[in-house]
């Protein structure tokens, strides 16, 4: 069994989709994380309620709004 921030670690350069809070969503590329499982992306996408919103170059997600994060 691998611990969470194992798996994050190899899925830097990866494209992941981090699931927030209140029906939101961010798919991108992850650049980097902390222990506190804020997130650095690039090239995201903003998911609400399954329709994408916006496209962003690079983004910070605070940790304290993740549900879960999917490589």
């Amino acid at each position: 069994m691998q611990k969470p921030l194992a798996v994050l670690n190899k899925a830097i350069n990866q494209q992941v989709i981090v699931e927030l809070k209140a029906k939101r969503s961010y798919r991108g590329i992850l650049e980097g994380y902390d222990p506190h499982m804020n997130i650095v992306l690039k090239n995201a996408e903003e998911v609400i309620n399954g329709s994408v919103t916006r496209k962003l170059e690079q983004t910070i997600v605070r940790g304290d709004n993740v549900i879960y994060i999917s490589p």
